[in-house]
């Protein structure tokens, strides 16, 4: 099991952010550009965190080289039942440098687009360190 997996297993929010890298790029599953950096990118975890419910991965999938990682879970947006997929990479020093989700089906998608949007707020304001 990997060391981001652990951390939001646990909860521990300050671990994940620990994980980033400077220069992370976060895609995201409903905004059309990339988020580059790790203020936002930690930020939008935080969001995530307060959106989702019932969250739990479910499989973990690594590439040979252990940079590379697939982890599916499962959550609930509100009413409605997400299943998604983080998919990381590592850079040389161990911290990740990329990562984006996917999730489906479009109407938990679409959910999730309406919470995330009512965060986002709150989430430029944590990203801005106020």
């Amino acid at each position: 099991m990997n060391s981001f997996r652990k951390a939001v297993e646990a909860g521990d929010l300050d671990a994940v952010e620990e994980l980033l890298a400077d220069d992370v790029v976060f895609t995201s599953p409903v905004a059309f550009k990339p988020y580059p950096g790790k203020p936002i990118t930690a930020a939008i975890l935080r969001g995530v965190w307060r959106v989702f419910s019932d969250f739990r991965y479910v499989r973990e999938i690594a590439g040979a080289d252990g940079r590379d990682h697939a982890l599916v879970f499962t959550a609930k947006v509100g009413d409605k039942e997400i299943n998604g997929c983080d998919f990381l990479h590592f850079d040389e020093d161990g911290r990740i440098d990329e990562l984006m989700v996917m999730v489906r089906p479009l109407s938990a998608a679409q959910a999730l687009s309406e919470a995330m949007g009512a965060q986002f707020e709150q989430i430029s304001r944590e990203a801005a360190g106020a």
